[in-house]
């Protein structure tokens, strides 16, 4: 009855699209929108099926849909088709990404163009640029406060730079991800202007109050994004003369998606940006899409029903684009932004693995895999078709997203543990050599997160500054490590720019005004591209580092083991400073075994420990590590680990990767 309703208003709204929509061919668009529609249509329902608007704004939604199909490109229109005839082709191992700004790694994009062979000399063939969309220069929150949605920010470049990019890494089979700040608008975007001019259309986009009764009861429950900079939620707009919800920064306003003309303009510009050929969009603060008195509108259900709507809206309009959820929040969060279906990811195909993050810089600190083997074991399962971005530094700072029982479960108290690994990575914890900074420190709780490069925070500026060699070679190992991990965890790695050249922490924000207060930009470097040359230099960190990352990545690659199937089995070590675990080749049964050693000593377990019916060693010298092509060392039945050692096991039956 009800699929027969939904199939009926479509029927409406196929009568009364315009003829500038239907003379064009649109076979595709209407055999997807079809088998999308009832989907579609309950979930427009659930939201604002109550509105007097409701069938007007469907009728909308759907022309804005047939528009961008329209202007979508005939090559675009078939990698929709291509992607949706190998449905899983995200999940393949070949996928290694690259996060940077564009006028971090580059000057701009001009610049950045003519570096694309950068990223095929290292084997990346997924690259995430930094928001580049127009902002105001002294209020931008790094990109994130958007003021023009529409109009790439001109110290960087302009659309023509985009386009130009996205072609020649369609060339080279390489995928482009752009971010959209779907949550809020900078208050300098035409939308805010307009509102504060009295536009009452306008005002309807976002949270405006005229006094303080609504904020007020909103306070009580809503948690503060950035306690030391931009505390409450709330903030006052002089022209206006009424209250804005701005739940990060005073210049951000949180949008009313309660307002369905809201949905309507993100959706038309999120398939703008799919139409100039970005394979990857990723959405940035979705936990936050929904509001509601009571809570901490974060990971509403109705902020899933959006997310739903857009996915199915794009696989309409645009079937091969994807969506990454920047969602950075507890495990059992995370995993429902993937969808609640039971296979397909129904909301974001991609979400940030922040938990086993977080979990790896606990184990660089405590030395042991404790916590992180105990985190791992507790990550909820994610659907079949749907996969992590792995990574160990970021544009952001890292938090400390595992949870408190898991922190007991590895043998520590919470409030301590969490103290410990805050002093540990600024710098504070005697014997340390991390030279990380701490963000957002909130006096109410003494809450903090932390930041800095990955070379910084584990060691390797202190080595340097004290020339010694031995120490430089042992973290340099230790990088190796974390990285080794998440090559081979599940999902697509994502080195953080710089970090494959060891690049240390930019201090020099501290002398720019609009950036002096956020401790984040000291891992927001400039490349130095006489420093990257060193690369091709033997000796040099550069050229260490590179070429081993260089290595790994051409390994994963040819390592069917480590495709995201869901292929992944945890192994209890009686040695609390290993972690290991099997990946399972569901196409050649060929099954690998990682093991890492967290110790700054040597560490060694029984190889019993690691067979089993799935990974059979009748011949101890029958194994072999594929990232070395060498044997492991042996003593008798016991595999030893030298400081910061990893492994990727499997037999050698198996071709050697030399």
């Amino acid at each position: 009855m009800y699929e027969q309703l939904s199939h009926s208003i479509l029927n409406e709204i196929l009568d009364q699209l315009k003829p500038e929509i239907t003379e064009k061919e649109l076979s595709y668009f209407y055999t997807r929108l079809g088998a999308n529609f009832y989907s579609l249509f309950s979930l427009f329902q659930q939201l604002y099926g109550k509105r007097y608007d409701f069938k007007p704004q469907l009728l909308k939604l759907v022309e804005v849909m047939a528009r961008q199909y329209i202007l979508r490109s005939p090559e675009l229109k078939k990698i929709d088709l291509a992607r949706e005839k190998d449905f899983n082709w995200f999940l393949s191992q070949k996928w290694v990404g690259m996060t940077l700004y564009a006028d971090g790694f580059a000057e701009n994009l001009p610049d950045l163009a003519k570096k694309i062979d950068y990223f095929s000399e290292l084997g990346v063939n997924l690259v995430h640029i930094m928001p580049i969309l127009e902002c105001p220069k002294n209020a931008s929150d790094g990109g994130y406060a958007v003021s023009n949605y529409r109009k790439i920010d001109e110290k960087v470049g302009d659309l023509t730079d985009i386009q130009t990019i996205a072609a020649e890494m369609k060339k080279r089979d390489i995928l482009l991800v752009l971010d959209i700040v779907v949550n809020h608008t900078s208050n300098e975007h035409e939308w805010a202007e307009k509102a504060r001019y009295g536009n009452q259309k306008y005002q309807d986009y976002y949270y405006i109050f005229n006094n303080r009764e609504i904020p007020d009861m909103f306070e009580q429950t809503l948690p503060e994004v950035f306690p030391q900079t931009a505390p409450g939620n709330f903030t006052w707009d002089t022209q206006m003369a009424k209250w804005v919800m701005t739940v990060f920064n005073n210049y951000q306003w949180d949008l009313n998606y309660q307002n369905p003309s809201v949905f309507i303009e993100m959706l038309d510009i999120l398939l703008f940006w799919a139409n100039q050929g970005i394979d990857i969009l990723r959405l940035d603060a979705v936990a936050f899409l929904w509001k509601k008195i009571g809570g901490s509108s974060q990971n509403e259900h109705e902020a899933h029903i959006l997310l739903q709507l857009f996915k199915d809206c794009c696989q309409v309009t645009a079937p091969g684009t994807l969506f990454i959820a920047e969602a950075i929040v507890a495990p059992l969060e995370i995993v429902k932004y993937f969808g609640e279906d039971a296979i397909n990811a129904k909301e974001c195909e991609i979400a940030y693995n922040a938990t086993f993050m977080a979990l790896l810089w606990d184990a660089v600190a405590t030395k042991n895999a404790k916590l992180v083997r105990q985190g791992v074991k507790n990550l909820p399962d994610k659907l079949e078709r749907a996969t992590w971005l792995n990574y160990i530094r970021c544009h952001d700072d890292i938090g400390l997203g595992f949870t408190d029982d898991d922190i007991i479960q590895a043998g520590y108290e919470p409030r301590s543990h969490r103290q410990f690994l805050l002093d540990y990575f600024s710098g504070k914890f005697e014997n340390t050599a991390a030279k990380g900074l701490l963000f957002g420190q909130n006096p109410k709780n003494n809450d903090a997160r932390i930041s800095g490069t990955l070379t910084s925070l584990i060691g390797l500026e202190s080595a340097l500054e004290e020339g010694n060699q031995s120490k430089v070679d042992l973290t340099i190992k230790h990088i190796l490590l974390l990285h080794s991990m998440i090559f081979s965890f599940g999902g697509i790695p994502l080195i953080y720019y710089g970090d494959e050249i060891g690049t240390l922490n930019d201090y020099s924000y501290m002398g720019n005004l609009s950036k002096a207060n956020d401790s984040r930009w000291a891992h927001r470097p400039k490349i130095d591209w006489q420093k990257a040359k060193l690369r091709h230099k033997n000796g040099t960190i550069q050229h260490t580092i590179f070429t081993a990352l260089q290595r790994m990545i051409k390994i994963r690659k040819e390592i069917s083991a480590f495709g995201d199937f869901n292929n992944r089995d945890l192994i209890d070590l009686s040695n609390d400073n290993l972690l290991a675990f099997l990946r399972i080749d569901i196409l050649q049964d060929n099954n690998v075994v990682v093991i890492g050693n967290f110790d700054a000593s040597y560490q060694y377990l029984n190889l019993g420990e690691i067979a089993s019916n799935r990974f059979i060693i009748n011949d101890y010298s029958e194994i072999i590590d594929l990232y070395s092509g060498e044997s492991p060392t042996l003593f008798k039945e016991q595999l030893v680990l030298s400081p910061f050692r990893f492994y990727w096991l499997c037999h050698k039956l198996r071709d050697s990767y030399n």
